[in-house]
Order: C-alpha cells, then sequence, then structure tokens
C-alpha cells in the first residue's frame, strides 16, 4: 500500500500551542476583558478535555464562575473574548513565539520533497493554523497543504470524525492511502473513526492519554521521520 498523503493535527502535534500560545492568550484576553480567570498550565490541561476554544470558556464559566455564566450578555462576552484571545495569538505568531516542533518542519519539507501530499485538519480557526505556518515555515506556507480543513468546516469537532471526512472528501483520496499525524487522545478517536490509519506523537499535556488503536505512539523526545512512517505504512498494508 503507497502511503500518498499525510494529514496534520495541529495544536500539540506541529507545535506545543496549547501550552505556550493558547493558554497565554486567553489569559491576556481575560485580563484585557475585566474577568478575573487565569488558567496555569497544569489547570489548562485538564481543560484540554473539552475540544474547541469557545466551548472551553462556557464550560469553565459553568463549573467555576456562575455568576458569570448567568450575565445576560454571556453569548456576547464569550465571543468578545475569543476575538481578544484571537488577536493575543496572533500576536504571539507574529512574534516567532511559538515554533514547532523541532522534528516537524524537517517531516514536513521532506514529505514535500518526496511528492506527498499535505493536509490539515485541525479544530482551531483556520487564522491560526495559517498564523503558525506562515511563522515558521514562510509567508505562503500555508499553499504546501493542498487541504486545510479548520474548525469552521465540520459542525461537530473532534473526537467526532466529521473534520476528517471532509478534508479525506477534500483530497479525493481513500482513508487507508492516508497517514494521520495526531498527538492526543481525541484527536486519536476521530481518524480511527474517519478509518485513517494513526500515528501518535505524544505532547505535554497528553502523555499519559490512552493510544490504543494507533498503529505507532512516539515520545516527546522520538524523532517523526519521513522514512520511518513511510516504512511503517508499507508493512503495515494501511488500515
Amino acid at each position: 500500500m503507497t502511503l500518498r498523503a499525510l494529514i496534520f493535527d495541529v495544536d500539540g502535534t506541529l507545535a506545543n500551542t496549547e501550552r505556550d500560545g493558547h493558554r497565554p492568550a486567553f489569559n491576556a484576553a481575560f485580563e484585557e476583558a475585566g474577568l478575573s480567570w487565569y488558567w496555569d498550565s497544569d489547570f489548562y490541561g485538564t481543560l484540554l478535555a473539552v475540544a474547541g476554544g469557545r466551548e472551553r470558556l462556557s464550560y469553565y464559566a459553568e463549573r467555576f464562575d456562575p455568576n458569570t455564566r448567568a450575565r445576560p450578555d454571556f453569548e456576547e462576552l464569550l465571543d468578545r473574548v475569543h476575538e481578544l484571545k484571537t488577536g493575543h495569538y496572533q500576536r504571539l505568531l507574529d512574534a516567532h513565539g511559538i515554533p514547532l516542533r523541532a522534528d516537524i518542519g524537517q517531516l514536513i519539507c521532506d514529505a514535500r520533497t518526496e511528492g506527498l501530499r499535505l493536509a490539515i485538519a485541525s479544530s482551531s480557526k483556520k487564522e491560526n493554523v495559517v498564523g503558525l505556518l506562515r511563522a515558521n515555515l514562510g509567508p505562503k506556507a500555508e499553499t504546501w497543504f493542498e487541504v486545510i480543513g479548520s474548525g469552521d468546516v465540520a459542525a461537530a469537532k473532534k473526537p467526532a470524525p466529521d473534520l476528517y471526512r471532509w478534508t479525506l472528501q477534500a483530497l479525493g483520496l481513500p482513508a487507508r492511502d492516508c497517514l494521520a499525524v495526531e498527538d492526543s487522545a481525541h484527536g486519536l478517536a476521530a481518524s480511527l473513526a474517519a478509518g485513517i490509519p494513526t500515528v501518535v506523537t505524544v505532547s505535554d499535556y497528553t502523555l499519559h492519554e490512552n493510544f490504543d488503536g494507533a498503529r505507532m505512539v512516539l515520545a516527546a523526545t522520538e524523532c517523526v521521520a519521513l522514512e520511518k512512517l513511510q516504512l511503517w505504512h508499507a508493512t503495515a498494508g494501511g488500515v
């Protein structure tokens, strides 16, 4: 079976965006919006069980700040905080404050050289995905990816398979010809439900998650090399 495309998750997979980007951006947005909320690194890790930034805000208010949740303008507040957070995140990217994981940039470049098709399947906003790619790989790096499936193209976020199914359809490829690269149990569940064989490269926040069903699980210190992925796909025969 020939490997024809790599489909990448973004947050935690391409870069430690959750810890180094989204979390500090949320905290800056809280301060700017006049909220007393603050998410430290460990606590933010627990919030990642909730997929989606706006969903995470709503969950936190429901559980930890019912007075704010009861505000008549709560939905408008969430929209404003999320918009502020996106602005702070973009400024971090512009300052090159969120580097790619050390081996991922090389993997992407090697895959392009080998003629593999590249795609993204991320619950993040497209502008955040594009910003990360441009900040680390160059001003037109998003054009390296034939398909960018982001949080605005699927009704249900991971662990639902909608985003991966949309990406496969846009690529026009069967799942067995692709390989997903993920870092979390939620992402793995989504890719497997779409029938895509998946390699997991764990991140700081996913060290202790269950990755049953992954065809390969790499520690954060292990190199995600193209040769290794191609060899695995050839010997495993896809799904």
